[in-house]
């Protein structure tokens, strides 16, 4: 099944600003942006500070913004390039994800007629192969509880798709989520500013799961579009994939030391180091030594609540 584009007019884009947090990824940011209008509203964050020559493909663009990041990460990068914005709307979007005009459109409209939601959601999706056009895993999902980390550990999602901690929707198929991705979400300005922003307690991931937990908090909640399908690409960061499936794993021990009390975010940390350790064991067996080291890395950053970036720590326990 190929992805779905929205019928959604694209002219819902009016007073709306991009907000894209970039790593390395001009290429990517380059091949994004050729599929949105020249004359869209964008802010680049970038945390490289135009190693790769980004600046100039942003300020070539006639509402094009430029920020210097200086590697401080996803949340604090997003949340400065939201609140500098003016613009009623801002629209989080990934390097590697692949919106159309009306894929934006539809997201921005939901949190525009909506006063008590706070943030809409695109599902991204892959875009070739055996799973093309579905939902990849991780467009949304729940609060952590024991239960819900033990089953995402012990890979029991796959069977119980809505009994883990992070979704994998079936395209079209309405989901209620406690928090989607800020890989395509759309959120209004004046919400983004009253909840206080990302939490830059995170430096990547675990963010949008903070910001859909402040939702809550708020009396507000989040939409999931499971009919917004918006195809992904890959390599969206310069970043060496052990350092960010460390960092996933010291993300999420991080968050359950920040919002659950000592004993269950102890039993969530050792659920899933010791689930990733396993998958990481059943990687070598068959060997797939690239696959068992990013699990080991998981376990590790799960295990320690502490992961480097470029050799400069991060994330400490």
């Amino acid at each position: 099944m190929s992805p779905q584009t929205p019928t959604t007019p694209a002219e819902g884009l009016d007073d709306v600003e991009l907000v894209v947090v970039a790593y390395r990824s001009r290429a990517q940011v380059e091949q994004m942006l050729a599929g949105l209008p020249g004359d869209l509203p964008l802010v680049v964050v970038d945390n490289s500070d135009g190693s790769d020559g980004l600046r100039e493909v942003v300020e070539a663009r006639p509402n094009g913004r430029y920020l210097e990041g200086g590697g401080v990460g996803f949340a604090r990068a997003a949340t400065r390039g939201a609140l500098t914005s003016t613009a009623s709307v801002v629209l989080f979007v990934n390097p590697d994800v692949r919106p159309t005009p009306a894929h934006l459109a539809a997201v921005v409209a939901d949190v525009r007629t909506d006063p008590a939601l706070s943030a809409s959601g695109a599902c991204v999706v892959d875009a070739d192969g055996p799973e093309a056009g579905q939902p990849q895993i991780g467009c949304g999902g729940w609060e952590p509880t024991v239960r819900r980390v033990a089953v995402h550990a012990a890979g029991l999602h796959k069977r119980l798709p809505t009994a883990g901690v992070y979704a994998k929707p079936l395209a079209n198929a309405p989901l209620r989520v406690d928090w989607v991705s800020g890989g395509c979400m759309a959120v209004r300005r004046e919400v983004f500013e009253r909840l206080g922003g990302f939490d830059t307690d995170f430096y990547v991931y675990n963010e949008d799961m903070a910001f859909g937990r402040a939702s809550r908090e708020h009396g507000l909640h989040e939409k999931l579009r499971t009919d917004v399908l918006v195809p992904g690409s890959s390599g969206g960061s310069g970043a060496p994939s052990l350092e960010m499936m460390r960092l996933r794993g010291a993300s999420m021990a991080r968050y359950v030391r920040k919002h659950r009390s000592p004993a269950p975010a102890l039993a969530m940390r050792a659920l899933t180091a010791a689930g990733y350790a396993v998958r990481a064991a059943e990687q070598v067996a068959r060997g797939d030594r690239q696959r068992a080291r990013e699990h080991w890395a998981y376990a590790v950053g799960a295990a320690t609540a502490t992961a480097t970036v470029g050799g400069r720590v991060v994330t400490r326990g």
